[in-house]
């Protein structure tokens, strides 16, 4: 459960800020700002989503910094009154629509804060996701680094050794002496290599970044989409709650993302799917040795698109603006409809 990984980690006492109100769109400006997201899908090249929290509150998985979550009411001597085990958790419709747009080729790939393993259960491909937290479902071996699928969440946090032996043998690798321990980081812990350089290299080569439930405090993860914005791309922000990057956005919805993706794959005249235990690989761990590890070879195929498009291409500022009330644009490399997005939020908040 959230609060048994919550209790788990080391204490620590920056943890944000925590219990900001929400707010929401009205009907008439979500209908809207939905029909501009999902024409900025059809027209962007090259989607990178950030996940956060928020997409798992409706598989009954409460956050940690809304009014509700784990860590305001942490503060008040309270517990959520929601709870459900990761063990139980079934992906959301956000989750199972994130995989379709992967499917069809609408969003290239994913970046996670979260360590639910949803995106695991909805059958989505390491190819196409990054786990910059970890995941409560994945053992890594201590030597090899290799990464195994746990049929059941894991009872430590902050990268403890089970003792158990590297899967590596069973799963066609040479045999490894190596150890295996829960992947799920701590406060202290550096971020996956691996993972986290092809967030960033996704992140700068993207044409658009997408950030949903989530409110971009914890860093390096929470400023990823900002690299989106340095080389030239465009940055949208669905939460409930404001984020420190609303300013540099180009377009911000206020709304609950399941209704937002179910408007968007609507627009875009997509079906929905449903979740099925055959896709999903923590069913399939029960009965077989299945690996987690991101491909050596989709790094270095990564990384040369990355030096292709960024390399020696200067970064632009991104300026803040000291009044909130001011319409002017945050950047410089917006087109007539992202000037008028930007404007029309700022002039909302009025």
């Amino acid at each position: 459960m959230s609060c048994n990984y919550a209790e788990g980690l080391s204490p620590y006492e920056h943890k944000g800020v925590l219990g900001i109100p929400e707010k929401f769109d009205s009907v008439e400006k979500f209908k809207e700002k939905c029909e501009i997201l999902a024409s900025l899908i059809s027209q962007s090249k090259h989607v990178v989503v950030h996940t956060g929290a928020g997409i798992s509150t409706s598989a009954g998985i409460p956050d940690f910094r809304g009014p509700n979550g784990v860590w305001t009411l942490e503060k008040e001597g309270k517990r959520p009154s929601t709870n459900i085990s990761f063990a139980d958790a079934k992906p959301t419709k956000t989750h199972m629509i994130l995989k379709k747009l992967v499917e069809c080729g609408k969003v290239q790939y994913i970046v996670s804060q979260n360590i639910d393993g949803l995106h695991l259960k909805s059958g989505l491909s390491r190819r196409y996701l990054s786990e910059l937290h970890g995941n409560m479902f994945i053992d890594e071996c201590s030597l090899c680094k290799r990464q195994f699928v746990r049929s059941c969440p894991v009872e430590t946090v902050g990268k403890k050794c089970s003792g158990v032996p590297c899967a590596s043998e069973h799963s066609g690798g040479r045999p490894c002496r190596g150890r295996l321990f829960d992947g799920v980081l701590d406060w202290e812990h550096s971020l996956p290599e691996n993972d986290l350089l092809m967030a960033e290299w996704h992140s700068s080569i993207a044409d658009l970044s997408i950030c949903l439930g989530t409110t971009l405090q914890i860093i390096p993860s929470g400023n990823l989409p900002l690299e989106t914005v340095k080389y030239g791309g465009k940055l949208v922000i669905c939460n409930l709650q404001p984020t420190k990057h609303d300013n540099k956005a180009d377009l911000v919805i206020n709304y609950y993302v399941d209704d937002i993706l179910e408007k968007v794959m609507e627009i875009l005249q997509l079906e929905i799917p449903l979740h099925k235990d055959d896709e999903d690989l923590i069913k399939l761990a029960e009965t077989t040795v299945v690996e987690w590890t991101i491909n050596k070879k989709d790094v270095m195929s990564l990384e040369k698109v990355f030096k292709a498009k960024c390399k020696g291409v200067k970064k632009k500022r991104i300026l803040i603006k000291t009044k909130r009330k001011s319409t002017e644009l945050t950047h410089s490399n917006g087109d007539d409809n992202c000037k008028m997005i930007k404007a029309e939020i700022k002039q909302e908040d009025l």
